[in-house]
């Protein structure tokens, strides 16, 4: 026996004994493992280098490095050497239970992404989502957003510790935590231009305060922004014409509607004939005054992109709201001015000027003309109409009172920002409140002179709502209404 195979006999031996001592210190992985059996197979064969890199995907270079880490350490040189060490990047363990703590006691309704811009923003903690996620489900919480999949193991996870525990006050407990919602609106591509397509509706929630109320919304479906937003007590026609108002003065006209079949929008009462009644026709007939269509439905997974926004806002904006302090209407109308602008900015697509079809915003006095209100009315033996319980005069151009026959037949509009007028006899007059009580005395407030009546500004009657254009609409609804499919269809291939 030569002297070098005497010499690598002894560091064999050497190894061996190494490894003997070291026997109960020493586990490695499943990859380590192989690559330890590889190069003492290496060494104790005298192999070949080149085949053991192919085995482990590396250069003869790494091999070397190996087989003289093998000599001088033995087994115990394949461990990794960040084995039992804490990462550099590792979370603190008071912050990971502060953002427990938070999320339990104070941001218990936003979801896991929301919550982490929460934590940035507001508690200046910077973690990651995946992070934020990763330490709540550890301790058992499910985002309100979550996954079929991701409800659907947790529920599987909860059953097995239904069916282990011995106690029946944590079985029920248990049973209380598990939740299966289903998502129904299915997916569809967005439309190619925007304002192809307005998707419009309003959903009843716990917004905000102790008292539930309607957000009236918008969502172009070509963009997913929100073009207008509006609360109200309940799904009334002001919501919508206020929702309208905000498309019309920061968007333009869109080309078509898609709302649900309500009366605001649809009007199936053929034997109707009271106006007052008649929201659908007085949004619709503004909507045709600008060139808008309305298509309706009645199936919610049909309008998928403003129910899945409606999901969406339920679970960040009612927590936006608690933060703010919003109790009231008016708050949270103000609130949402600014909030809509961070969220298209953070969500919505960005709008193509070259793939849009806005028309041109109308002047700020067509749009308060447009989306008016308007309800017929009788002049009473006083000369005055009654409306919302209060009695008016009718006021020519020279601000003087204009006298009609008791019964005259005049229709009452009320503009978007509240001003009154009347049309009689295919003219429009100005309207003025009259008190109970005269404001002024001429023999004991003497020193008040009487000024001369101004003139009144009275549009012409170019404006939208015409009396006589507005009846023959009514009447062209209720025809539609009692004509056939084919006879409908007949129709609109011929105009």
């Amino acid at each position: 026996m030569s002297q070098k195979d005497l010499i690598k006999l002894y560091n064999q031996s050497q190894i061996y004994e190494d490894e003997v001592v070291n026997i109960r210190k020493v586990t490695l992985n499943m990859n380590e493992n192989n690559k330890y059996i590889i190069i003492k197979r290496l060494y104790e064969d005298d192999g070949n280098k080149k085949r053991a890199a192919t085995k482990l995907k590396c250069s003869i270079r790494n091999i070397n490095r190996l087989l003289a880490g093998y000599k001088n350490q033995g087994k115990s040189y394949f461990v990794h050497g960040n084995r039992g060490k804490i990462p550099a990047i590792t979370i603190d363990s008071n912050i990971k239970n502060e953002i427990v703590d938070l999320y339990t006691n104070k941001y218990y309704d936003s979801n896991f992404t929301h919550y982490t811009e929460l934590l940035e923003s507001i508690e200046n903690i910077n973690v990651s989502a995946g992070t934020v996620r990763n330490i709540l489900m550890k301790e058992g919480i499910l985002s309100p957003k979550a996954r079929k999949i991701t409800k659907r193991n947790k529920i599987n996870e909860l059953n097995m510790k239904k069916n282990s525990v011995s106690t029946q006050k944590e079985r029920d407990r248990l049973e209380n935590e598990i939740i299966n919602i289903v998502d129904a609106h299915p997916r569809r591509p967005r439309c190619a231009y925007a304002g192809e397509m307005i998707q419009m509706d309003a959903s009843v929630h716990l917004w905000f305060g102790n008292k539930k109320t309607q957000l009236h919304l918008a969502v172009d479906d070509s963009t997913g922004s929100i073009v207008g937003a509006y609360f109200d007590n309940q799904e009334t026609l002001n919501g919508y014409y206020n929702v309208l108002y905000q498309i019309l003065n920061n968007h333009g006209i869109p080309y078509m509607f898609y709302t649900d079949r309500r009366t605001v929008f649809e009007y199936k009462h053929k034997n109707s004939v009271s106006i007052a009644n008649d929201t659908f026709t007085q949004f619709s007939y503004a909507c045709s005054q600008l060139g808008i269509d309305i298509k309706t439905t009645s199936i919610p997974q049909a309008k998928g992109r403003i129910e899945r926004m409606f999901q969406t806002l339920q679970s960040r904006l009612v927590l936006e709201l608690r933060l703010t302090g919003v109790i009231t209407i008016e708050q949270a109308n103000a609130f949402l001015v600014n909030y809509i602008k961070r969220y298209n900015a953070q969500f919505a697509l960005r709008i193509n000027s070259n793939k849009s079809v806005f028309e041109k915003q109308p002047a700020k006095e067509k749009i308060n003309l447009t989306l008016a209100v308007l309800v017929g009315r009788k002049i009473d033996s006083g000369h005055c109409i009654r409306f919302e319980n209060k009695y008016y005069k009718l006021l020519g151009k020279q601000g003087l009172p204009v006298y009609f026959h008791k019964g005259t037949s005049c229709m009452v509009i009320k503009s978007f920002i509240g001003k009154l007028y009347a049309t009689a006899y295919d003219k429009v007059y100005a309207l003025e409140e009259i008190p109970t009580h005269e404001v002024n005395s001429k023999y004991f407030d003497y020193k008040l002179q009487t000024k001369e009546p101004k003139k009144v500004n009275i549009p012409t009657m170019k404006h939208p709502w015409r009396q006589e254009s507005f009846k023959k609409f009514l009447v062209k609804q209720t025809h539609l209404l009692d004509m056939t499919f084919e006879e409908l269809m007949y129709t609109q291939a011929k105009y």
